[in-house]
This record gives C-alpha cells, structure tokens and sequence, in this order.
C-alpha cells in the first residue's frame, strides 16, 4: 500500500477497516485462493482509484469496498461477485481495459463488469432517444447470461443512495426516480425485500422529503406506545408456543415511510388511522420438511388467542412467489382493538425473504424448494432475447411484464400456469403456443364461455376454443398484455401477410401497366411512402385485400401544377388538423389560466406548460423537463408521470422553483367523503368562500344512503392556503376524509 501516495494515513487506516469488514461479512466459501483472488481485486482499485475523490471527498475506493460489503453481506454473494463490485468502476473511470481485467480475473468476471459498464454517453446520443434507457437494456441483456450483474448493480445503486447527499438536486431527482422506476422493482422481483425497501424509502426521501420526514418523525414518536402494545401481543402466544416446544424467535419490524405513505395514499386515511405501522413476525427453527406443519400450528396457536381476518390471510407457503418468497401473513383483532398484521416463516423462508436470489440457490436442491423463480428468469431470457423495440418501449415491457403482481390460472388438465395481473384469454393461448394463440376464437373460463379480450383471475380453469378459419389480427394487439403474445401475434400477423405477396405483387404489377408505369424500386418505396405502410411485405396484403386500390395508386403518382409529387402535399380536410388546432386552444387557455413564473439555474422565461397530471400550484416542490421543439414541462416532483420521465431523461432536468405573484390565482380541487345532513352544504361554502375568502370554481356533490360525495374546485394563490383550507374543512365534524386531487378533469382545467 506504500504506492498509493494520494491516501493520507487515516485513509489508508479506514481503507483496510472496511476491507476487513468486507471479509468478515463474506459467508460463502472462502478459501486460501478465494481470498488472494478479492485482496488483488481489491489491491487494483485502490491503486486505479487513488486520485479519484466521491462529492462528499472521501477517496472513490470506499465505494466499490462498500458495494462489494453489501453484496457479500446483504446480498449473500461470493466470491466472483465480490471481485466485480470491487472492480465495477475501473474500466469505466480508468485507463484500465476490459482486456486488462480478463488477462488478470478470467472471461467471466469481464464479461460481468462489461455489463455494469454505462453505454459511452457521448458516442451517438443524438441517434438516442434515451441514453438511460439504452443503459438498463445492457443491463438487463447482460442478466440474461449472469443474473449477478443486477445483483451487484442493486448494491452499487443502494450505496449510491445512501449516500446522495452530497450531490447537488436535480442529480438526486434523476437518481431517486430512476430508482424507484427500475431498480426498486428489480429487487423485489428478485426477492430482495430488505434492498427493495430501503431503496424506496430514499427515494421518497429525495422525491416527497417532507412528507418523508413527516412520517419518519410520527413513527418515532410512537414508537414507545407500539413496542407497549406488541409485547401484551406477543405474551400469551409466546407462552402457549414454548409449552408445544416449538422453537421460534420473534421479530418486531417498523414499516418503512414509503409502505405508509402508499397505504395513506390509497386508503386515503391520514398517519392516525394506519393500523399496520408494523409487523410482528415468528420465526420458527425447524427441519424443512415440516415446514408447512410448523408454520400453520403457529398459525392456529395465535388464532386461539386472537380473531383473524380471512379477508387477509395470505398462504405464500402453498403457492409461492415468482421470487422464491414463502410467508404466511394474517392480520388479528388484538385485545387493545386494534388489527395487528402477523408473518409467520421458518428461518429458511426468512434468509431467502431478505437475500433473495443468492438464498434461494442455496436451498434449491432441498426437499419442497421448488419455486417459480426459474420460470421467472426463465421469462425475463425469452424477452431480452425476443425484443427488437426502441430502449424505451422495451423498459415498459419489461417492467409491464416482470414487474407486475402475478395471476394462477389452470388448464383443463390442471397444470397451473403464472401470468401478469391483467391478462386476457388471448395471452392464456399464446403462452401456451403461437399456433393456438393465432388460431383463438374464445375460451371457456370455468365452463363458461367468454370472449378473446377477458381479463382472467387467479383459480381460473382455461380451456381455449380454436378455429381453422382464424387468422390473427391487428385488433388484438389492443387487449393483449404479455411480451410473449405480442411477440407471438406480430410474428403470426407477418407470416399471415407473407402469404398474400404473390397475389399482391400480382395486383400491383397490373395496376402499374394500366397506369403505363414500371413497377420499379423507386416507385414501389413512393408508394410505401404515401400510403405509409411500414415495408413491401404489408404493401403487398393491401393490395391483396383491396385495401390499396387502383385508384389510390393513380392517386399517389398525380401531379399537380406546382407542386410536383403529391407526397408534399397536406390534406386541410384530414381529421388530425382540427385535433391540433383544439388542442393548441385548449392549451393556451390551460397556460393562460394557471400559468406560473418560473425561475430556474440554467433558463429564463422560457414557454412552459403546467402538467394537468399533477396539476401543481406555488408551494409544490416543482421540476422542469426540457425535450427539443417544446415547451418545459412543469410537474410536482412526486407526479408518477414525471418520475418516469426523469428515470429515462434524466440529462433534459431542469430544478425549477416558484416565483411567487400575489396578482395570480390557481386552480386546485379537493375531494370529500362526510355524513349527509340539512346545511352541511351550507357550512362548507360558509368557511371556504366567507371565513377564507376563497372563490369556488366547481363543485360535484353525490349522496347516498346518507353518506355524501364532493368534489370541488377552488382558485387558491399557494399550497399553504390550500392545506389551510383543508385543516379547516377536517374541523367540520360532518366530514370524514378530505384530500387533494392529484389531477383535474379537462373541464376544470378549461376556461
């Protein structure tokens, strides 16, 4: 270590600490070879690093120990893994080659760290639409060969925000929200429970800081009278289980901000009336065979004491997860009043819950380990290899399809078979085969028949009808859901038009001798043009169907004086041109009813538009998104919308902050549940437009069985009057719930 001049003696102290702690929290097979092979590695990061500095200026060496600590300790990874987290950054940051670290670590650890290697951002960007985008593809096309390098790219990016304070905002905004996008999922697609939420809850923290904070401070605050309730909880079990020697350990774990503030948000119920702040899990030492046994005589010993809930029992042990997860949860009434949310698992199911993947290959071979996280991997292979779509549309269907919570539906024999939430009787059939699937003209779902486009449901029994007569069609692209059937039907809709080229080409060569014209390249790629199919083969079933005619191939080589081919000219009687005309004036009195002024560091009174997503207003937390040829785009940094954007463009952020005219008025709505009584209408309209002295735009009340609905929309000047508004309206005692709109219907927004 003597070479490394640029590390003062503390560093060098701190430097060997944490590759202790490395080795220490390395649990796999470690032997004399194993641990020369990680002291090299970490040996030529130190010295390819050592004139490289963090933001927060500690020496760049820390990273790669503490990612390679995470994977080791966190992630359960060996020793190949351990040696590419060391090493992830050399050849992206150094003078070091991939070459280099193949002649020193071998073909397998290059090719790993080759994966974790961003695409060279200044070779061709303008040709990409999104350079980020193009990155996950790599690597995700590399998991395809080596699932260890998401894994190892989970630890980079976990350290990475666990340490983004030091960078400057708009760096955390792109950070968090492509972590929360893609890298959040990817973990609890891999069973990482432990990684997937704390990557959640710092991106929240960056994302929504206040309403982080927030949370985190309530959650302290009750943490006293939580930790009362879970001890007179667990007592009586605790007692009952050690009389039937059952061997358990019991575990009592906080929810993070984010799991809380998703609840709040989809309850809309304020902190107060969470009741699953926490959860109490049992843990049960036992041999692996009596897993299931064990795990529901916990189950029942706690009902003894305890009322369920059916509603919310879950049985992840009989069915597990695509990830290998296995658990019990239920939620019990307990004698305080309050439902208590229960997990119950064996210390196997608790080392693959937190571990994931790395733990669930150490129980592969063992009795009942079978788990759908082969399929999975096996789906995540087929798609990587069958996408031939731009980066981003091969993100969606990535994460449309490996990230969505999962349906059991059966064959006819009884074979179960696992799809994404959503699919139709048309994805049952082409997961199946392509021919059925091309072939498909209904299904009996539970001896029932229904129709190409139904939506299946977990315990469903399939049994698909076929036809020799069908053909596949573009129309189901509309409802087909799952990469596989829509790579299956493009396939089938190009074979089908194949077969129309003799007669097409036929037709066209007619059409072209009437017309006293050649049938030549030039004019067969004019006519592909203006009719604008997408190639020869789909110009030549038009013309075997008759959707292309003679007439439109006169039409298409017309002159007109002046002008020259007809391929420059525009139709002023085409639907499209009134479409945009409406949208412009709509839009201009969008901009001019709510448009804010904005400052930012790198633009100036630029044209913006205010996002109608998010609907944000002086006071929110703001950030600008620039794409050549249109105006910024201004959304609240929590919109769902905006933090897909900032995942894949995260180079066109702009920070934008508010700046505040006392003179404008912005449009802001409100939604309300409350009891239905004589002058409750009255009371609401008093304290808004009277007491508070605020102009109500809209209103849209319902009642039923005594129970009132209401929407409103109110012109407010900043967020801050709003919450008042809101903090006055929760005293009304008629009102039960009371929240902000996310986003306004085209018609409030219009003037």
């Amino acid at each position: 270590m003597n070479t490394l001049s640029t590390y003062s003696k503390e560093e060098k102290t701190e430097m060997l600490r944490r590759y202790r702690a490395l080795i220490e929290v390395w649990h796999t097979r470690k032997d004399v070879t194993d641990i020369w092979m990680v002291r090299k590695a970490f040996r030529l990061a130190a010295d390819a690093h050592k004139d490289m500095r963090r933001k927060s200026g500690e020496p760049y060496i820390f990273h790669p120990l503490e990612v390679a600590t995470i994977a080791a300790g966190e992630i359960g990874l060996g020793r190949t893994s351990i040696i590419c987290a060391l090493l992830h950054d050399v050849v992206e940051d150094t003078e070091y080659r991939l070459s280099d670290i193949e002649a020193m670590f071998g073909e397998q650890i290059a090719r790993i760290i080759d994966g974790l290697t961003k695409i060279d951002e200044l070779v061709g960007e303008a040709d990409i639409k999104s350079m980020q985008a193009e990155n996950y593809r790599k690597i995700l096309l590399t998991m395809s060969y080596d699932v260890r390098v998401i894994l190892i790219k989970l630890a980079d990016r976990l350290h990475n925000m666990r340490t983004l304070d030091s960078m400057p905002p708009v760096k955390q905004l792109k950070i968090a929200s492509e972590t929360s996008f893609l890298y959040a999922p990817l973990a609890n697609r891999l069973g990482l429970y432990a990684v997937k939420s704390e990557l959640d809850d710092l991106s929240m923290k960056y994302i929504e800081p206040a309403v982080y904070q927030s949370i985190r401070r309530k959650m302290a605050e009750s943490r006293e009278d939580r930790e009362v309730r879970v001890n007179a909880f667990v007592s009586p079990v605790s007692n009952a289980l050690k009389k039937m020697d059952v061997r358990f350990r019991v575990l009592n774990q906080d929810k993070t901000a984010h799991s809380i503030w998703q609840r709040m948000k989809e309850k809309e119920i304020p902190f107060e009336e969470i009741y699953d702040t926490f959860v109490v899990r049992f843990v049960i030492d036992c041999p692996i065979e009596l897993e299931k046994i064990e795990c529901w005589r916990v189950y029942a010993t706690i009902t003894q004491f305890y009322r369920p809930n059916n509603d919310r029992l879950r049985d992840w042990i009989s069915l597990p997860k695509a990830n290998g997860y296995e658990s019990l949860h239920a939620t019990v009434m307990s004698n305080s009043g309050k439902w208590i949310e229960v997990q119950i698992r064996t210390e196997k199911m608790e080392e693959i819950a937190e571990k994931g993947y790395a733990a669930y290959w150490k129980y592969k071979d063992s009795p009942n380990s079978e788990s759908g996280l082969d399929e999975w991997l096996s789906k995540v292979r087929e798609l990587l290899n069958t996408e031939d779509v731009s980066a981003i549309d091969f993100i969606d269907n990535f994460k449309l399809n490996l990230f969505s919570d999962e349906i059991f539906v059966f064959t006819p024999k009884g074979k179960m078979i696992s799809l994404p939430v959503g699919s139709t009787a048309l994805d049952f059939a082409y997961n199946i085969h392509s021919s059925i699937g091309n072939s498909c003209i209904g299904a009996n779902v539970n001896h029932k028949l229904v129709p190409l486009n139904y939506s299946l449901k977990s315990g469903d029994q399939v049994e698909i009808i076929t036809s020799k007569v069908q053909q596949p069609k573009e129309e189901w692209f509309d409802f087909v859901v799952t990469a596989r059937a829509k790579s299956r039907l493009k396939e089938g809709i190009r074979d089908l038009r194949k077969s129309y080229k003799d007669m097409g080409r036929d037709k066209l060569e007619g059409w072209f001798k009437q017309l006293n014209m050649e049938p030549s390249k030039q004019n067969i790629l004019h006519l592909i043009d203006i009719e604008e199919v997408s190639g020869i083969v789909d110009l030549y079933y038009f013309a075997a169907i008759d959707r292309i005619s003679l007439a439109k191939v006169r039409a298409a080589f017309k002159e007109k004086p002046g002008t020259g081919i007809l391929k420059y000219l525009t139709n002023p009687f085409s639907r499209s041109k009134p479409k945009e005309e409406a949208d412009i004036v709509q839009q201009e009195k969008k901009d001019a009813l709510i448009k804010p002024s904005l400052i930012n560091q790198q633009m100036d009174e630029m044209n913006y538009t205010v996002s109608t997503c998010c609907n944000p207003i002086p006071g929110d937390e703001v950030v600008a998104l620039y794409f050549p040829d249109e105006p910024l785009h201004i959304h609240r940094t929590n919109c769902p919308k905006a933090r897909n954007l900032m995942s894949q463009y995260g180079n066109n952020i702009v920070k934008a902050k508010w700046k505040q005219k006392e003179d404008i008025a912005f449009l802001a709505g409100l939604k309300m549940t409350g009891i239905d009584s004589v002058g409750f209408l009255h009371r609401l309209t008093q304290i808004i437009s009277i007491d508070i002295g605020l102009n109500i735009r809209s209103m849209q009340l319902e009642s039923t069985g005594g129970v009132v609905e209401l929407i409103i929309t109110v012109y407010v000047k900043n967020s801050q009057q709003l919450k008042d508004m809101i903090a006055s309206l929760r005293k009304i005692k008629e009102i039960r719930k009371v929240s902000r709109l996310e986003r306004l219907s085209d018609a409030d927004t219009a003037s």
